[in-house]
């Protein structure tokens, strides 16, 4: 969201976010445009016609949405406790001592990944923890 937004008070939500994330909540980061009835009336009509496609129909739609979500006005965020499932870090514990081999793959910011990572007992302060992260050029072989 962050990079189809006009540049205008980034750094205090991105600031916010991070303290969000580093305390495990989830985050929805609000914003909006404002365009004209024509451009939202030619906008309306090539969506439709996107919609209809029976080729490349999610291309045709992404392309549609990358074209009026750019330049967006940031309203704010919220943020939520996603909680687990009852009995979800004591059954991850059972599975990890049972000798099963665990994997995390997210898409979440690395500091949710973490913390909901330690409060499912997924992850221990005792394990030898690796991030790949094409962002930071970490990847398999220079693991």
């Amino acid at each position: 969201m962050l990079e189809r937004a006009a540049q205008r008070n980034q750094a205090t939500l991105e600031a916010h976010l991070k303290e969000f994330s580093e305390e495990g909540l989830r985050t929805l980061v609000i914003g909006y445009r404002s365009l004209s009835a024509d451009e939202a009336n030619s906008w309306l009509a090539r969506y439709q016609e996107a919609q209809k496609a029976t080729s490349d129909r999610d291309e045709k739609l992404a392309n549609m949405a990358e074209m009026v979500e750019k330049s967006l006005e940031l309203v704010g965020a919220t943020a939520i406790e996603d909680k687990l499932q009852d009995g979800v870090p004591e059954t991850i514990e059972l599975i990890r001592k049972a000798g099963i081999k665990l994997w995390v793959l997210t898409g979440d910011k690395l500091e949710t990944a973490k913390n909901i990572g330690f409060s499912t007992k997924v992850l221990t302060t005792d394990m030898d923890i690796q991030i790949l992260d094409d962002e930071l050029g970490t990847d398999l072989d220079s693991v």
